[in-house]
């Protein structure tokens, strides 16, 4: 994309308030916008090949959608926190190993899309946002889900493809959670406590693909009254 064609988005962009410069081959934040005024409220920069996020990304204040997926990034800059009308969050497709624990300020999220990444630990500082109701998390390297996971607030978690071999039955105390997807990971059929499957509001559980057989799952204590929950839900849907 030429200098002319950017300018051009800029100036559409002022009046919508959506910027999409995606798809380009970017390496580095177009200049134009580090001075650009705070108008923003949609910006979409994915499929480039940034590694960083610039500072200059704080003072769009108003952005409320922010996608900077299929990109190189390694980090997310702390500056992320500054967003706080931000409501959608989309990072999938880039290398991250981390979160700032800044994130923790952007309290109108309801979408984080963090799928594909180098994760290793359970991103905590997205525990306890009201707001939040799907969190993506599959395809990365996430060992365990630690007893904070009880004060999420997502409707929707997805663990699926990483390595998690330990559970906390906190995920029990989860007050909207309702799917929970963990398939392809590295967990015992004992992980699944009869606390888990008896007093949650889990009512689909997807868990194909771990260190168990189907037969194994059935026989625990507390999965009859799971598949209540479940059955419910699947007769609402038709």
């Amino acid at each position: 994309m030429g200098n002319k064609q950017i300018k051009q988005h800029l100036e559409t962009a002022q009046k919508t308030g959506i910027l999409k410069i995606s798809l380009q081959r970017l390496q580095e934040f177009p200049p134009q916008l580090k001075a650009y005024p705070n108008v923003l409220k949609t910006l979409d920069l994915s499929e480039n090949r940034f590694e960083h996020m610039p500072d200059e990304l704080g003072r769009l204040t108003l952005l409320k959608h922010l996608n900077l997926s299929g990109n190189r990034l390694i980090e997310l800059n702390t500056v992320v926190g500054e967003l706080l009308k931000l409501e959608v969050l989309l990072l999938m497709d880039n290398y991250l190993t981390q979160l700032p624990k800044t994130l923790v300020n952007c309290t109108n999220l309801k979408t984080v899309n963090l799928s594909n990444n180098q994760l290793k630990e359970f991103p905590s500082m997205l525990c306890g946002l009201t707001k939040l109701d799907v969190l993506d998390l599959s395809r990365n390297k996430i060992t365990k889900v630690p007893s904070e996971v009880s004060s999420l607030c997502v409707t929707e978690l997805n663990l699926n493809q990483n390595q998690i071999s330990s559970l906390a039955e906190d995920v029990a105390d989860c007050r909207k959670l309702k799917t929970l997807r963990l398939e392809e990971n590295c967990l015992q059929a004992i992980a699944f406590t009869p606390r888990i499957l008896k007093d949650s509001k889990i009512c689909i559980l997807a868990v194909d693909g771990n260190l168990f057989n189907s037969k194994q799952f059935t026989d625990l204590d507390g999965y009859d009254v799971y598949m209540e929950r479940y059955t419910a839900v699947k007769k609402k849907m038709f």
